[in-house]
């Protein structure tokens, strides 16, 4: 076997706290993320040259070394004393960008995970961790994905035991918001963490309601008045929360039932650049 393709799940942010500025200028965090089931598919086929070529469906996404999936095969490749090979990696893309939803994080990380098959190096989820925090700070969660408190700067990875499954409605206008942007407005205006992570962790332990628990000191930082719009639609269409995600721009609602979900994409749809309705996972 030379080639496979896997899917590779967006997440959300249910919390996101900026606990601190590190040394190397990275802002430190607590959050809780979540996966769901929007998915890009990525294919990744050897070669036997040192060349790693990118094709993507998306004219948007680099196809160069500035894609992510580009350094996490080179590294992988590197880490397993493989320099000398070389992956053509296709990516089908549904998640958007510029949104907070992790998707090209989502995709460097099924690159490692499918590196190791094919190449039969059978690394262990941390190991193939350890290397995903070179590639980008979503990466690691996003090997395994699920619900899980990730600290630092998203290499200390707690998962967290959570069966409840949500409708989940994800909302993103026509722009993107640049993360160093939002974290350099988060400084800007000298906001202090609401710090709500140990808060909802409790809640799901519990068997609590989340809703009350959800946070994002970015959303707060960004501060943009479409944003807080869609908040509130969302809310007008019965959910039960809603959030951004991420540095932004996309907002989620969760949703009690599937039928309120989909009424809420029906009623939303065509009014914003994405409307999609999916699940945690």
């Amino acid at each position: 076997m030379n080639s496979l393709s896997q899917k590779a799940y967006a997440k959300i942010n249910l919390t996101l706290d900026v606990t601190g500025i590190l040394p190397n200028g990275y802002h430190s965090l607590r959050t809780v993320m979540q996966t769901i089931s929007l998915f890009d598919t990525v294919t990744v086929t050897l070669k036997n040259c040192a060349d790693i070529h990118i094709l993507c469906d998306d004219a948007g996404v680099p196809t160069d070394e500035r894609n992510t999936c580009y350094k996490a095969a080179k590294l992988f490749l590197e880490a397993v004393g493989k320099a000398e090979c070389g992956a053509d990696i296709a990516i089908e893309k549904h998640i958007p960008s510029m949104a907070g939803l992790g998707g090209g994080s989502a995709d460097s990380a099924a690159v490692l995970r499918i590196l190791n098959i094919l190449l039969k190096k059978n690394l262990s989820a941390d190991k193939l961790c350890e290397i995903a925090v070179n590639v980008g700070a979503d990466v690691p969660f996003l090997i395994n994905g699920g619900t899980a408190l990730c600290e630092g700067i998203g290499e200390k990875i707690t998962p967290v035991s959570y069966d409840v499954k949500h409708n989940v409605l994800l909302v993103k206008p026509d722009f993107g918001i640049s993360t160093p942007l939002a974290y350099k407005s988060f400084d800007d205006k000298k906001l202090i963490s609401v710090d709500m992570s140990a808060s909802l962790i409790s809640a799901m332990h519990n068997g609590e309601a989340i809703y009350d628990y959800l946070s994002n000191d970015l959303e707060t930082a960004v501060a943009d008045d479409k944003i807080i719009r869609i908040k509130q639609e969302l809310k007008d269409c019965r959910a039960k929360a809603s959030m951004m995600t991420g540095s932004g721009s996309c907002v989620y609602g969760l949703f009690d039932s599937e039928g309120e979900c989909l009424r809420a994409l029906d009623r939303l749809s065509g009014r914003y650049a994405f409307v999609y309705a999916c699940k945690t996972i």
